[in-house]
């Protein structure tokens, strides 16, 4: 029985169940419970394929009474009755395996996006992933196609449970028939379950590696493409055509070795189930020339033990290879999903009353020990060197742990702010940001609970009303894959007000307006002040227009003899 195709999830996730990952989960754990994390939808399924089994194998059965009962003793009125129960169950299975493979599709689909929902949320965690480095592409390829693969571990609640009713129910018909025939049934598929998953240790360790060669080609793809104008401007296209060979060669020889590998395995499964329904079909047809069963029976007996060729044969397509490539992309999920946080997060506490922002002798790298309390409501503008801005925000957005000193949110550590708690009390926005597909009046909104008043006042402050007007269709322009289709002025302002419309209690901007001209800049700067006043803003700048529309400017950098010092414009704080 082929299983039907995965397409994309739809956009709202289904009710399921969560599927826990702790720091000692294992692919087979995490197997076991993706498989059972759907049951509104695999229980109901499982149930009606098991009844569609049931039902198929009632066929031959029916088919071998009719024989002995109607056309053997010439009764019209049995052949009525046996023809009409012949057509009611082929209805029934009709139904059946309409209605159970839609519903179990459906759990599928949510399922796969479950996995990858946790897999994109750990990947896009702000605390980011520690451990050693992974190509996009690679990470793209357990989002995608490993978390496709983990949900068709579902189909195993849901098929091989009616074909294994499928082959027990054949025993019961062949033990009322002939009773060695039936024993034989019922022992030999134990026997032939223990085989394929002993059988099916090679299947997973090519898939594993199948995945991971995959995974380097797509991600060596990806670097190229994303360093194409670096690539060129070297003049290395030779060498990265090389690479790039090398690269889909290994995932070539890696897909040609775990499909022969598959095909060894399903060959040799099916041709074992093959002979031995051979074996019985033959004693049946023994037993009959002997007069050891009816005619009816016989073609009961054979029409049984074809049907169960077929749940017998799908046992080594349905369990031991969907098993086997869900444990391998399970593997690869937990690489993710477990990996360590590349910053420690901090206990959390209870915040004071006030969310002032302070940097306590905060030193990365060889940088200047920074010193500074920004008080509530204020707008700093904060002059220094792009390095040591990149620094300082990436210890607020928590993904760059310093190496002395500390962060904190009003009196709270900033590494202990996360999630919901993080977007309500500190945004940071970086100096580029990415957009999403869908139109600019879309992006801004997200994640899409802001009121539409916020985004139209957070729209004029970022002056997007000139990028609105310069664009095709206003504010319902699509932005394309990551803003492409926008200039890198109107992204910027775009991305600038999505961080404004969130409106948090502490807002800090990496260098806002280094994309756009002096007039739209001074007009951004005082559109900005004004968005923001009565909450705590940080700018990172060296702009003119934003240093004069701040309330206070903090200048951290050398002095004149070379001194390190951290504090006001205008007065040397701190010599070091």
């Amino acid at each position: 029985m082929k299983l039907p195709i995965l397409f994309d999830a739809p956009a709202e996730p289904l009710a399921i169940d969560d599927i826990t990952v702790t720091a000692t989960t294992t692919p087979r754990q995490l197997t076991l419970r993706t498989m059972f994390a759907a049951k509104k939808y695999t229980v109901p399924a499982g149930m009606l394929l098991i009844a569609h089994q049931l039902g198929a194998a009632l066929i031959p059965v029916i088919m071998g009474q009719a024989i002995d009962r109607a056309i053997g003793t010439g009764d019209p009125k049995q052949l009525v009755l046996w023809t009409a129960l012949l057509a009611v169950d082929y209805a029934f299975v009709s139904f059946t395996f309409r209605f159970g493979g839609r519903i179990g599709f459906l759990g599928m689909n949510a399922i796969a996006h479950k996995v990858r929902t946790k897999i994109t949320n750990r990947i896009l965690d702000p605390e980011g992933m520690g451990g050693p480095a992974r190509q996009p592409g690679m990470l793209l390829s357990i989002a995608t196609s490993d978390a496709r693969q983990m949900a068709m571990a579902v189909a195993i609640v849901i098929y091989p449970l009616g074909e294994f009713a499928a082959v027990l129910f054949a025993a019961i018909i062949l033990l009322y028939i002939s009773w060695p025939l039936g024993l034989a049934i019922a022992v030999a598929t134990p026997v032939m379950l223990w085989v394929m998953d002993r059988a099916g240790g090679p299947l997973r360790r090519r898939s594993v590696q199948q995945q991971q060669v995959a995974g380097e080609a797509a991600g060596t793809a990806a670097d190229l493409v994303g360093g194409f104008r670096i690539v060129k401007g070297l003049g290395a296209e030779p060498e990265a055509s090389r690479r790039y060979r090398a690269a889909s060669e290994r995932a070539l020889q890696g897909t040609l070795k775990a499909n022969l590998a598959r095909a060894g395995y399903l060959g040799s499964m099916e041709t074992v189930a093959g002979l031995f329904i051979a074996g019985v079909a033959v004693a049946a047809g023994l037993m009959a020339l002997r007069g050891a069963m009816t005619v009816g029976q016989l073609i009961t007996v054979v029409g049984v033990t074809q049907f169960v060729l077929g749940p017998l044969q799908a046992f080594a397509s349905n369990f031991g290879t969907i098993w086997a490539g869900a444990l391998a992309s399970a593997e690869r999920v937990l690489t993710i999903v477990q990996a360590p946080h590349r910053t420690e997060r901090a206990p959390f506490s209870a915040a004071p009353e006030g969310f002032a922002l302070e940097f306590s002798g905060v030193r990365c790298g060889a940088g200047p020990v920074v010193d500074i309390i920004v008080r509530e409501g204020e707008f700093m503008a904060i002059e220094t060197d792009s390095a040591t801005a990149g620094a300082l925000s990436g210890v607020l957005a928590g993904v760059i742990r310093p190496a002395a000193g500390a962060v904190t949110v009003g009196g709270v550590d900033a590494r202990s702010l996360s999630g919901e708690d993080r977007r309500r009390r500190l945004i940071v926005a970086p100096h580029e940001s990415d957009l999403f597909e869908g139109t600019v009046a879309e992006n801004v909104s997200m994640p899409g609970d802001i009121p539409g008043d916020a985004v139209a006042r957070a729209l004029m402050a970022a002056a997007c009303d000139d990028v609105a007007a310069a664009l095709p269709d206003g504010l319902d322009t699509d932005v394309g894959e990551a803003g492409r289709l926008l200039s890198g002025g109107q992204r910027q302002r775009v991305a600038l007000a999505r961080a404004l419309a969130a409106d948090p209690q502490i807002l800090v901007l990496l260098d806002p307006t280094t994309a756009v001209d002096s007039v739209t800049e001074a007009v951004v700067a005082e559109r900005i002040a004004q968005s923001r006043r009565g909450r705590t803003t940080v700018i990172f700048t060296s702009a003119p227009a934003l240093l004069a529309a701040a309330s206070r400017r903090l200048r951290i950098g050398e002095t004149s003899n070379g001194e390190t010092f951290n504090g006001e414009t205008s007065v040397l704080e701190r010599s070091l």
